[in-house]
């Protein structure tokens, strides 16, 4: 018996990923809301400013121990050829920065650590965030560009009569390149977020820039975590 969608939401939602991304949903919809309701409703933007901080917090307490994450990547699997390991090396360095500056600012936003450090401790890991998104990208472009190869080719060498296995091969080609969209498009909206803490602009500080890159990435990270 195949698994129907309340079972597929149960196996995403027993994920941490899977609740990562459900709570950045909230905290991004709770975002524009605010906004949209502030000059005429403020009591009720008030609420969900609260519910846009709280989820916000959530999610920095879901992430603990996150960065050990790219650690185990680079411990086990850093890439198949010289440019990607480079690559992984530091898109991972970048995102384990991140990762451990981000459960301070955490500490700090709680109250643990002094609130003065806040500032600060922001800037950095998400410094780290973006250093890691860029590379992230641009090795994830290399990967579509590799199957795209890969793929003309079996499609010429089986132009006739294709076989099972050229067909499943092309499948996984094609399923791999669409991931490896979505990680694209979260990576590049996760980005534009890490740029207002660094350089504060008026694009990338407007609430509406930074609630559509949210859910962006947060529904980005939906599909390639929801079970096949």
């Amino acid at each position: 018996m195949s698994n129907d969608t309340v079972d597929k939401l149960v196996i995403f939602l027993a994920k941490r990923d899977g609740i990562d991304k459900l709570v950045k949903t909230f905290q991004y919809v709770s975002k524009l809301v605010h906004w949209h309701v502030e000059a005429t409703k403020p009591e009720l933007a008030q609420r969900f400013k609260q519910w846009e901080v709280a989820s916000g917090l959530s999610r920095k307490a879901f992430r603990t121990g996150r960065f050990l994450t790219g650690f185990n990547l680079l411990r086990r699997n850093p890439g198949a050829t010289p440019t990607l390991r480079l690559l992984a090396v530091l898109a991972n360095a970048g995102e384990m920065v991140y990762w451990s500056f981000d459960h301070l600012l955490w500490l700090s936003r709680i109250g643990t650590l002094d609130a003065k450090f806040a500032r600060r401790l922001s800037f950095i890991s998400a410094f780290g965030e973006s250093f890691g998104y860029v590379f992230f990208i641009i090795a994830d472009f290399i990967l579509m560009k590799q199957g795209l190869a890969k793929e003309r080719q079996l499609v010429a060498s089986d132009h006739e009569e294709k076989s099972k296995d050229v067909e499943e091969s092309l499948r996984k080609i094609q399923v791999d390149r669409v991931m490896r969209l979505m990680a694209v498009a979260a990576n590049v909206a996760d980005l534009i977020i890490a740029l207002a803490d660094i350089e504060p602009n008026p694009f990338c500080n407007h609430a509406v820039t930074l609630g559509i890159s949210g859910l962006v990435s947060a529904w980005s990270g939906w599909y390639r975590n929801w079970p096949s």
